[in-house]
């Protein structure tokens, strides 16, 4: 092993000092230490990759298809999510110009990101949402900017509160609906509202989508299907979820040429090509993987319902998250801070939930329970969430 001169001074850019490490990996890494733990933290589908896309990545490799493919991916993958995108969404893209494979769907939002922001714009991201978020528009120069949602609103983001946020530097709004972590939905005429506002002051949207397909009460509306926003629109999305591909990281992106071919550019230095043998599973998934998607639908539904069921049973407060897989039940009933709630339970408990404060300062008085885990463990983890928030309510 080298050893470094004492005399060299590491130099780091601010912009990657300025940011944290992320929370819920800290959570994941002190539970993987642990016994007899039933997590609930990380967000991946406990369903395994379906079989006819695992068999053809491997035939994929026999035949020897293992060189680069096109920068923007394999353009039979590209046609797929171009048709499966307009016949389940009623968004139209070009696969020629206006899809981008990409190394999951967090490269489509890095990528994304770097091709709208210049040094000192402003950023709208809805609050509570996923850990990247602010850190990629902190890397890309931008000024992240918080819009809180709440749960007497069942954490839908209102127009008045984007506008209220509005600047003259604000660029652009990161949106994500269904929402990680608070399983929240926005249809119809609120998101349309949202859309006018976006359209008044000429934002451009970035929507990630990757929950799409995982809405259990009715069919997600995408934000560039709405009047006037095919345009102003990035849309986000991959196979991760609604699949179970998560290990694969495969995703896309999807815009208007213009933004399209930036974030093309961004791509094609970053990372050249996303994985070929996992473009080749993805293809397979967007041919034959609709049913076990449905499959799994139908399973998480059910198990949604009985988790919610058995939080309120608790003594939580909880709203009916309408997509994903997560419920983000209140906990300030117990008086702990969310840290000190999701630290005590996993200690006192064995159970992995994430601290909602992890997500933005709107999380703070929630933690994240994901409800993609089996109905015995989720069955095991409610008694034991039961249990300790009894226990806690005691003590005060």
């Amino acid at each position: 092993m080298t050893n470094v001169s004492s005399s060299h001074h590491v130099q780091l850019s601010n912009a990657v000092d300025s940011i944290a490490p992320s929370g819920i990996r800290r959570f994941f890494d002190l539970a993987s230490s642990m016994d007899n733990i039933i997590s609930l933290g990380v967000g991946e589908p406990d369903f395994t990759t379906p079989w006819s896309v695992r068999e053809a990545s491997i035939h994929s490799l026999e035949r020897g298809l293992t060189a680069y493919t096109a920068n923007a991916g394999l353009i039979e993958l590209r046609r797929e999510v171009s048709r499966y995108l307009d016949d389940r969404f009623q968004t139209e893209y070009d696969p020629e110009s206006e899809v981008v494979i990409t190394v999951g769907a967090s490269e489509g939002l890095d990528i994304a990101v770097r091709t709208v922001v210049n040094p000192g714009d402003e950023v709208l991201i809805v609050e509570p949402c996923f850990v990247s978020y602010a850190p990629l528009v902190t890397l890309a120069g931008g000024v992240p900017v918080p819009v809180p949602t709440f749960m007497k609103d069942d954490f839908a983001v209102t127009a008045e509160n984007i506008r209220s946020r509005i600047t003259p530097r604000t660029r652009a709004l990161m949106l994500s609906f269904p929402n990680n972590p608070t399983g929240a939905v926005m249809n119809g005429g609120a998101l349309q509202a949202v859309a006018d506002v976006v359209k008044e002051h000429d934002l451009v949207v970035l929507s990630d989508e990757i929950y799409a397909e995982l809405a259990y009460d009715e069919e997600h509306v995408s934000t560039a299907a709405l009047e006037g926003m095919w345009e102003r629109t990035i849309l986000i999305s991959g196979f991760s979820k609604s699949f179970a591909m998560t290990g694969w990281r495969v995703g896309y992106v999807c815009a208007p040429e213009p933004y399209a071919a930036a974030m093309l550019k961004i791509h094609q230095y970053a990372m050249m090509c996303a994985s070929t043998m996992a473009q080749y599973a993805a293809l397979e998934a967007m041919q034959s993987g609709q049913e076990e998607m449905e499959e799994m639908v139908v399973s998480y539904r059910h198990r949604r319902n009985y988790f919610v069921r058995s939080l309120r049973e608790a003594g939580l407060s909880c709203h009916k998250p309408g997509g994903a897989f997560y419920a983000f039940p209140s906990i300030e009933s117990t008086g702990l801070s969310s840290e000190q709630f999701a630290e005590r339970l996993l200690l006192e408990e064995r159970v992995a939930v994430v601290p909602g404060h992890v997500f933005g300062a709107g999380g703070e008085g929630h933690v994240r329970c994901s409800y993609a885990a089996s109905m015995s463990q989720l069955e095991e983890a409610a008694a034991r969430i039961g249990r300790f928030t009894a226990r806690v309510k005691k003590e005060s």
